[in-house]
This record gives structure tokens, sequence and C-alpha cells, in this order.
């Protein structure tokens, strides 16, 4: 991944996007055309705990993702997806029970 695709600024405050996202609009968009559209940082964390998965924190004017480095694709994305359901309120259904040892952190600053 790219440093330009690393790091995107958000100004979408949680739960309050310009148009209404579905979760099949969240599930369906490919991944860096979504974080794309909605204005979401995806960054590297600095954590290598294969444990950790990712992260969301969201304030009044941003929502920063940060994952672990060397992620599987199909791990990175499913759990961007979760986090960004999570983070703006998007109904979703329960994770398949593959992902459901997955520990996901949405915090809200």
């Amino acid at each position: 991944m790219s440093k330009s695709e690393r790091v995107q600024t958000s100004t979408l405050p949680p739960g309050d996007s310009k148009m209404a996202l579905t979760a099949e609009h969240l599930l369906d968009t490919p991944l860096p055309e979504l974080l794309a559209e909605l204005d979401v940082t995806l960054d590297e964390s600095p954590i290598t705990d294969p444990g950790f998965t990712g992260s969301a924190v969201v304030t009044r004017d941003r929502v920063v993702l940060s994952m672990r480095s060397g992620q599987p694709h199909w791990e990175r994305t499913a759990v961007a997806r979760a986090l960004l359901g999570r983070a703006l309120n998007v109904p979703l259904s329960p994770l398949r029970d593959a992902l459901t040892d997955l520990r996901m952190h949405c915090v809200h600053a």
C-alpha cells in the first residue's frame, strides 16, 4: 500500500453522511472508492500483534481507521467495512463465524 493510499483525511461526522449509507453500499463498493467517497483516513498501525485487527477513532469531524501492517487483504477489507459500519451506525448482520474472533475497537473521541 502506497503512502497516498494509506493517508486520506476524513471530514465526515460520525453517523452524519452526505448520503444515506446503506449496508449494501458499504459492503459492495470497492474499499478504496468507499474510503475516498466517505473521506475516511486509513493508516498503518504501529501495533504488530496478530491479535490486533484494527481500530476506528471517531471525532466530531473525522473517522480514522488504523489497521495492522501485513494483514491479509480479505481481513483488512472485512474489518475496515465492519468498523465503518459500526462508526457510522450502519445496521449490519453479525460477522460470519470465521470473523467472530476478530477484536475490533471503535472509539468515539
